[in-house]
């Protein structure tokens, strides 16, 4: 059975994702550039292999505990916008348009410029010729065409290039432990208890918490799904846990690769393995693979994101224009504006900027969304509930807890980038006061 099995009027989405469609858009939107940058930065700050493996571990839990949280409520409120609409049903209208304004500039418009500008950086060292630049903007332009002319034909894309990041990733997996140094993972220059204690082991979550963001993908797109009450928690937990065993599995083979002082700060830990563990050329083949990876995490982003605008312009009559979708295709002008956000983006930041302000902005606004099921559990107990989450109410404390210690540290270590973070959410509260005030 093919994703698109149905077809309706121009302006209303259609009723075409699917399990496997569901599942691959959270493996696409999670696995991008940060498994392949940011554990350089950890060894920095962290000189312990099992430190670093503990970390993105947490970030696993983290990442599964919240899946399981949004996995009811989208199977229990399935319409389109992710944390836009859950926020708004479930505490006031003015946080769930804050949730939407933070979708924007923060949950998609910025990583896609990120992945934009990685994807022109590492096709630019294997094919000299063409301008970074200029390939990272064609790159998201045209993912907005396709996604904007027809559903099914960028979900046939999309699933083709996430199945062949996979198959790329478990290859060098299997390769780095038999020719790795497994030996280096019990090698550390800070005692793993001591490390275990700092401070940093927190802030340095906030790297893992985004490479792990997107766990939620399939929540934006949840009134699309054709058996949403299965199909949503399916690809929720599925993907969600691929991914953790494959970030696993990563950072094994690049701890095993290389002495700690070679990876300590490095960009580009995987280049960095890859050369170690094979040679040059095996350099060459992760860089192939990281723009394979982030051709399928752009079309991710560029496939989520508009549907929130989308569902705000359902809402607020004076974003209506957002809602405009051609007949079989997606919502073009909410593409087109994220589009040219993140091509904007791309002109004016740089990733080391922006990283720890999108953790921070993005956890904070899911902590929110995953108490939205303690919530909603005690305001309507009989909603009808498809799917439950496990482990209630032990795993969404524990998402929570996993977060705030990680937000806590951020606020003691790094003030401004919190600033930053609430100042983003204040701004989206004067927005919509001032769209209500306009009769919004």
């Amino acid at each position: 059975m093919t994703d698109e099995i149905k077809t309706e009027s121009a302006g209303e989405p259609l009723h075409a994702i699917g399990v496997m469609t569901g599942t691959s858009l959270i493996v696409a939107n999670m696995i991008g550039v940060g498994v392949f940058t940011t554990t350089g930065y950890i060894v920095a700050a962290i000189p312990s292999p099992g430190a670093v493996l503990v970390a993105w571990l947490l970030g696993g839990v983290a990442a599964f505990c919240g899946a399981l949280s949004y996995a009811e409520l989208g199977a229990a409120l399935p319409r389109n916008g992710g944390e836009y609409q859950l926020l708004s049903r479930i505490f006031h209208p003015a946080l769930g348009f804050v949730a939407g304004w933070v979708s924007l500039i923060v949950g998609f418009a910025a990583p896609l410029a990120l992945f934009a500008m990685a994807f022109g950086d590492y096709l630019n060292a294997l094919v000299p010729a063409i301008p970074p630049l200029l390939s990272g903007l064609a790159l998201i332009g045209v993912l907005a065409a396709l996604h904007g002319a027809h559903v099914g034909t960028g979900s046939r894309l999309h699933n083709a290039f996430t199945i062949g990041k996979v198959a790329l990733i478990v290859a060098f997996i299997v390769a780095g432990l038999a020719w790795g140094d497994l030996s280096r993972l019990t090698t550390a220059d800070l005692p793993l208890g001591q490390a275990l204690r700092s401070p940093m082991l927190a802030v340095e979550l906030v790297y893992v918490s985004f490479a792990y963001s997107g766990w939620n993908t399939a929540a934006y797109l949840a009134g699309e799904f054709r058996r949403p009450a299965r199909d949503i928690p399916l690809a929720i937990l599925a993907g969600t846990a691929l991914v953790v065993v494959l970030y696993l599995g990563l950072n094994v083979v690049f701890l095993a690769s290389a002495p700690l002082a070679e990876l300590a700060g490095q960009q580009k830990v995987g280049h960095i393995a890859a050369v170690s563990l094979f040679g040059p050329r095996a350099g060459q083949f992760m860089s192939w693979m990281i723009v394979i990876g982030l051709v399928s995490t752009a079309s991710a982003n560029t496939m989520a994101g508009p549907r929130v605008y989308e569902a705000m312009g359902r809402d607020y009559p004076i974003l209506k224009f957002l809602t405009v979708r051609r007949a079989g295709g997606g919502p073009v002008i909410a593409i087109f504006v994220q589009t040219i956000l993140a091509g904007a983006m791309m002109l004016t930041s740089s990733f080391e900027r922006l990283l720890e302000y999108v953790g921070v902005t993005l956890s904070l606004v899911a902590a929110l969304t995953v108490l939205g099921v303690i919530v909603l559990r005690r305001r309507e107990p009989d909603l009808p509930r498809p799917y439950r989450t496990w482990g209630y109410p032990i795993t969404p404390l524990m998402f929570l807890a996993l977060e705030g210690w990680m937000v806590f540290y951020i606020v003691r270590e790094k003030p401004l980038t919190a600033a930053v973070s609430v100042a983003t959410l204040a701004t989206g509260l004067v927005l919509y006061w001032a769209l209500r005030e306009r009769g919004a």
